[in-house]
């Protein structure tokens, strides 16, 4: 399962052996590729022709020609949305202002301090959670202004554990 979002409108779109289904409802479409960035579909009886014309995969965004239109879609598969849901989205990494623990757990080891300037993907702390390290990444570059926990403090879903 994975979301499109195309003109500020998100769809959900699940795709089995038997058909496509859009927000639970099925899709019945005939599709023909045409080339490798060309495909035909008739759909409730109109013909279209879409045509990709740009994939970023950082950012899973698709520029795709339909007609004499051009839109842009944004993809979210399954892992997207369950960091979406854990707080840990691509989005809250373009404006770096505090990382939040995305499950309880035991702070074993912190790697920075107030100060302390951060690359995109340093590690900053492990927490064990569950019996397992998990290794928290800074997912952009900015400097620590507080670090809000210790070592071997029990931690909170979501609580705040580093501010930049």
């Amino acid at each position: 399962m994975f979301t499109v979002t195309i003109q500020n409108k998100s769809y959900s779109v699940e795709k089995t052996e038997e058909a496509i289904h859009v927000n639970n409802q099925t899709i019945n479409w005939d599709l023909q590729w045409i080339s490798d960035r060309k495909i035909h579909l008739i759909y409730e009886n109109k013909s279209i022709e879409a045509e990709l014309i740009s994939l970023d995969e950082l950012t899973k965004t698709i520029q795709i020609k339909l007609g004499n239109k051009t839109s842009s879609l944004q993809l979210k598969d399954r892992f997207d949305l369950l960091l979406e849901q854990m707080g840990m989205n691509n989005t809250a990494s373009l404006a770096l202002k505090e990382i939040k623990a995305p499950m309880p757990g035991l702070i074993l080891d912190l790697k920075v301090k107030a100060g302390d300037e951060v690359k995109k993907g340093e590690v900053l702390l492990i927490l064990e959670a569950m019996k397992m390290e998990n290794i928290l990444k800074s997912p952009g570059d900015g400097v620590v202004k507080a670090v809000k926990v210790s070592l071997n403090e029990s931690v909170e879903k979501n609580q705040v554990l580093i501010q930049f």
